[in-house]
C-alpha cells in the first residue's frame, strides 16, 4: 500500500503546491481590485456624478488582516478573520491625500476604524498597514462606528464617533438593548489618536454627533440628535445644536433643534447631520440623512440644507425631497435601501461626497460648490402637501412656456 501523500504537498505543473497556487490567485485578484480604475457615469443629473464602482468594499481590506500566510497553520489558505462590510467613512484631505477613516465591520459584528488613502479620491484607495487601535475610557466600548472628521480652527483634527454599550437596565433576556453616546478622539497626524471623555448631554442617547469646524462665541459647537432609545428617537429627534467651552471634558447643558422631523417627508422618522458643514459665500452647507418607514423597512436618503453664515442655528434654505437616494445595486446589501454619508471633502471648488450603500460598501459622488449652492438655492422647498407640490410643477411649466 502506497504511503498517503497530503494534498497540500502535491506539486502543480508550475512547481507550486495547492497552498501556494491558491495564495497567488487570491493575491493577484486583490491587486487587480486595488488597481481598478473608476469611471464617471454620464450624463449625471446635473447636480453630481456617480461612479461605476464602489471605492471601497470588504474585499479591499488587506489580505494580511484576514489570512494566515503560514502554510503550517493554514494549509488550505482560508480566511481566518472575516470582514462583513466596509462603510460610513469620515473624510479629510490630509498631506495631499484623500483620507477616509472607514468603518470596518467583521463577521463578528464588531466595528473598528481603519484609514484608506487615495491620490485622486476616485480610485486607488489603499488601507494603511494597520487598523486604528483606540484607547478605552473607564467604561469600555462594546462597539464603535461612524466617525465624523473635522479639522477644527483650534489646530486639532477631531473624530467624533458612536460608542455603543449594552443597556445596563435591559432585562437579562434582552441582548439587543443598547446605549449609544458620542466618543471623541483627536489627532494631528492621523496616526496617534488621543481619546477624550465621551460627550455628556441630558439626552438618554446620542448618535450622529458632529463638531462644527469653527468656534461660535468662543465655544465648541456640536450638532447632535437627542433621542430616547437606541433605535427610536421617541420624543427627541431632529438635528440639534449645543455648545460647550471645554472639549477635553465636553458637556452640553441645552440642545436646540434646528432641523426637525416632519410628517410625510423623507425625514419623518428621524434625521441626522452627516459630515461637518462646508462654509460657502451663501452660508453653511449641510449634508444630512433622512429616514422614513415603509412596508419594506426603513429607507435612508440624503438631503441638503443651508444655515446662516453668522448664525448656524438659523436654517435659511432647504430644498424639498432627497438629494441622493440608493439606486440599482446600491439598494441591495446588509441593510437594504439605505444611503448614508458622514464624510465629504472640499478641494477648492470641487466636492467629493463619500457615501455608503446598504451598510455594505463605499461610493463617491463628485460635484462642485457652485452646483450644490445652485441646487440648494433654486430647488423648490417642500410645501408639505400634494397640492403645493403640484403648484411648484405648474409654476415651472408656466415659466418654460413663456420662454
Amino acid at each position: 500500500m502506497k504511503e498517503e501523500v497530503k494534498w497540500e504537498t502535491i506539486k502543480t505543473k508550475n512547481g507550486m503546491n495547492k497552498f501556494e497556487r491558491r495564495k497567488e490567485e487570491i493575491v493577484l485578484r486583490h491587486r487587480q481590485l486595488l488597481d481598478r480604475k473608476n469611471t464617471r457615469i454620464e450624463p449625471g443629473n446635473g447636480v453630481y456624478f456617480r461612479y461605476m464602482y464602489p471605492v471601497l468594499t470588504a474585499e479591499h481590506v488587506p489580505l494580511n488582516w484576514r489570512y494566515d500566510f503560514d502554510e503550517s497553520t493554514n494549509p488550505y489558505f482560508m480566511e481566518r478573520i472575516g470582514v462583513n462590510a466596509v462603510f460610513n467613512p469620515g473624510a479629510i484631505k490630509f498631506n495631499g491625500k484623500y483620507c477616509l477613516v472607514v468603518r470596518v465591520e467583521g463577521v463578528d459584528r464588531k466595528s473598528f476604524f481603519a484609514i484608506a488613502q487615495s491620490d485622486n479620491g476616485i480610485d486607488g484607495f489603499r488601507f494603511n498597514d494597520k487598523p486604528i487601535l483606540l484607547d478605552e475610557n473607564e467604561d469600555p466600548d462594546t462597539n464603535v462606528y461612524d466617525m465624523r472628521l473635522v479639522a477644527h480652527e483650534d489646530g486639532w483634527v477631531y473624530g467624533l464617533f458612536c460608542t455603543e454599550r449594552r443597556d445596563p437596565d435591559a432585562p437579562k433576556g434582552d441582548q439587543s438593548a443598547a446605549v449609544a453616546q458620542c466618543g471623541i478622539v483627536r489627532t494631528k497626524d492621523l496616526e496617534t489618536w488621543e481619546r477624550l471623555p465621551d460627550l455628556k448631554t441630558k439626552s438618554q442617547q446620542q448618535r450622529n454627533v458632529v463638531l462644527h469646524p469653527e468656534f461660535v462665541n468662543n465655544q465648541y459647537a456640536f450638532y447632535t440628535r437627542p433621542q430616547d432609545s437606541f433605535i427610536e428617537t421617541g420624543n427627541g429627534g431632529g438635528i440639534a445644536i449645543g455648545f460647550c467651552e471645554d472639549i477635553t471634558n465636553a458637556a452640553i447643558d441645552k440642545e436646540t433643534v434646528i432641523d426637525e422631523k416632519i410628517y410625510h417627508t423623507v425625514y419623518e422618522l428621524k434625521n441626522g447631520q452627516g459630515p461637518a458643514p462646508i462654509k460657502t459665500e451663501k452660508g453653511w452647507l449641510h449634508l444630512a440623512h433622512g429616514v422614513r418607514n415603509t412596508a419594506a423597512g426603513l429607507r435612508y436618503v440624503l438631503y441638503l440644507f443651508l444655515t446662516d453664515i453668522n448664525d448656524i442655528t438659523n436654517v435659511i434654505r432647504k430644498p424639498g425631497g432627497y438629494f441622493l437616494a440608493p439606486e440599482g445595486e446600491e439598494r441591495i446589501g446588509d441593510v437594504s435601501n439605505v444611503v448614508f454619508s458622514n464624510g465629504w471633502i472640499q478641494d477648492g471648488e470641487d466636492v467629493y461626497i463619500y457615501y455608503a450603500s446598504s451598510d455594505t460598501r463605499i461610493h463617491v459622488a463628485t460635484t462642485t460648490i457652485d452646483r450644490l449652492l445652485d441646487y440648494t438655492m433654486n430647488t423648490p422647498e417642500d410645501g408639505f402637501t400634494s397640492r403645493k407640490s403640484v403648484c411648484s410643477i405648474l409654476k415651472l411649466i408656466d415659466k418654460n412656456n413663456n420662454l
